[in-house]
């Protein structure tokens, strides 16, 4: 038993270290870029050291790709926490796209990071850019096709029509960045819900 709670002990601390330097990561990222940024840099940020961090990561690279799979995470649970089935279709697509909005807005160091940062890291940023997007895509799909039971199967919402709704809405969030409108993300609230209202209405 006493060993048990030392490895559980041991766990806790690594995750609680892991957390530190994913925190780190963003705040670095957010100041200097992915490319200016260093192992030091983000040890000092995090608070700890250098052996810590190659005990957590392998490399600068496996940091910022978990940082990225954290924070895609973290909207999606938001997005789904959003989603009230007892309300109307419209109101609930105007709901989890604002949440989803002001989740990513609230924190414009991870915004960077999951729509420009990711992409400096090629093959390997877009792949796993691909595997977050599909994840939110399958949810769409998940969601829309379960809130109309009785659609005939020609007519549910495909995966690629859910995949190209998640492609829109990230272009609309890339462009306010580029722009540094990334306090006003909600205003893109409408355009969005719009798109989603557009396909799900559109005949298949």
């Amino acid at each position: 038993m006493y060993s048990e709670d030392i490895s559980a002990a041991g766990m806790e601390a690594a995750r609680a270290y892991r957390s530190r330097l994913l925190e780190g990561m963003a705040h670095s990222v957010a100041l200097k870029g992915y490319a200016d940024t260093t192992v030091a840099d983000i040890v000092r940020e995090a608070g700890v050291s250098k052996r810590t961090f190659y005990e957590c990561f392998s490399t600068k690279k496996d940091c910022l790709i978990a940082l990225y799979v954290a924070a895609s995470h973290g909207g999606l649970k938001v997005l789904k926490g959003a989603i009230d089935p007892g309300r109307d279709w419209k109101t609930q697509v105007e709901h989890a796209m604002g949440a989803y909005l002001d989740c990513l807005a609230s924190n414009p160091a991870l915004l960077r990071t999951l729509f420009i940062e990711i992409l400096s890291l090629g093959p390997e940023g877009l792949q796993v850019r691909r595997q977050m997007n599909q994840e939110m895509a399958d949810f769409v799909v998940q969601v829309v096709n379960a809130g109309h039971p009785h659609t005939p199967q020609d007519e549910a919402l495909t995966a690629t029509l859910a995949m190209a709704v998640i492609g829109g809405i990230n272009e609309l969030v890339l462009q306010a960045i580029e722009s540094n409108r990334t306090a006003d993300l909600r205003t893109l609230t409408g355009p969005c819900s719009a798109l989603v209202r557009a396909v799900l209405a559109a005949p298949r």
